[in-house]
């Protein structure tokens, strides 16, 4: 073989193995696409809580709740004191939870909204406008919350790897409990009108302070008819897509929590990522809570991120090929016996999503 033979049979060559080893993420030159994506954390914010975060590297959170209410908390002075204080320690702020919570609606901190009372849920919404007007006068760029009444519902723990205590849900062992009691029976088409009634009022002044405001899906999923009464409307994956479409607006999405839209799906480790795909492209995915469950629709575990039935690294990859740059965090984990407030688990979390940013980038 001469020198011009040589080169063009290594040049063919070295072609046909690129494509070989193709890696998604990865252009055919194997220059890769830069990795936005950060660790994150939420719900805690103490001194000690930080001081543990930066350590680990996780240098983005969510706090917990500034107040259940409307007062010093949510002003501008106190939201900027939360914010310095974070700072502080090198952790950068990049959302807060408004207060509507994840609680079964007896608990909730402003409950009307989802009754559909007014003038209450008026004056709550209000509330509500002016937190977010504070959050972006104290530099805070979002906000995340929740629109639920029953809650997260789940059935006994099982054990997992290792004797550590899984949250299950298994819906074929769920008590026929009747209606709650603050909203009795509603129907679908009830729900979706005070969510709108909702979004009509807060979307325009999250667009006018530019705040991105994300919302967590119904946890978990449950059949058509709803359970005790309430239709889960933003427990499947075409209410999602309802949901996004109801305010067309940039400061409109999701607090994607992967574990809650893997519980809605037949075979998740399949799906999940056509599901990402879709609301990734659209811009629509704000934060994620990085879960891994075992199981699906209406029977599911959640596990360990290295435990489940979903390949979070391909997960991961979908999220870069996105252009998703928001905090991955793990939004709750298994508990081990000994293991006081979940640190270790967390800790196992949090260097498995360092891992797997720093493969994909």
């Amino acid at each position: 073989m001469d020198r011009r033979q040589f080169l063009t049979s290594s040049v063919a060559g070295g072609t046909a193995v690129r494509a070989a080893t193709a890696v998604p993420g990865m252009t055919q030159d194997a220059t890769p696409k830069k990795a936005l994506m950060k660790a994150g954390h939420q719900n805690h914010a103490s001194d000690a809580d930080l001081r543990v975060l930066a350590g680990l590297g996780v240098n983005h959170i969510c706090s917990g709740l500034p107040s259940r209410k409307f007062d010093d908390g949510w002003s501008v002075e106190g939201l900027t004191r939360l914010r310095e204080r974070v700072e502080s320690f090198g952790i950068k702020l990049d959302m807060v939870p408004l207060p509507l919570s994840s609680s079964y609606i007896s608990r909730a901190e402003n409950p009307h909204i989802l009754m559909g009372k007014s003038p209450e849920r008026d004056r709550e919404i209000d509330n509500i406008c002016d937190m977010i007007r504070n959050a972006a006068r104290a530099g805070i760029p979002a906000v995340k919350y929740n629109l639920t009444i029953l809650g997260v519902v789940r059935t006994e723990p099982t054990r997992g790897r290792g004797g550590a205590r899984y949250s299950t849900f298994v819906h074929a062992k769920l008590k026929p409990d009747p209606p709650p009691a603050e909203t009795g029976s509603v129907g679908e088409d009830q729900f979706w009108e005070r969510i709108e009634y909702f979004l009509k009022r807060v979307v325009p002044v999250a667009e006018e302070y530019q705040v991105r405001r994300c919302c967590h899906p119904h946890d978990p999923a449950m059949p058509p008819q709803g359970y005790r009464g309430i239709p889960r409307v933003l427990g499947r994956v075409a209410g999602l897509k309802r949901f996004i479409d109801l305010a067309p607006s940039k400061y409109h999405g999701l607090n994607f929590c992967q574990g809650t839209v893997s519980e809605m799906l037949e075979n998740p480790g399949k799906e999940i990522y056509d599901v990402i795909r879709y609301f990734g492209k659209r811009g629509k995915i704000f934060n994620v809570h990085f879960r891994n469950i075992k199981g699906g629709y209406l029977n599911f575990q959640e596990t360990f991120p290295d435990n489940g039935d979903v390949d979070m690294l391909q997960a991961l990859r979908v999220y870069q090929e996105v252009g998703y740059d928001g905090m991955i965090m793990p939004d709750h984990v298994p508990h081990i016996d000994g293991d006081a407030g979940n640190a270790q688990a967390f800790a196992f979390a949090f260097g498995y999503i360092q891992a797997l940013i720093q493969m994909v980038r």
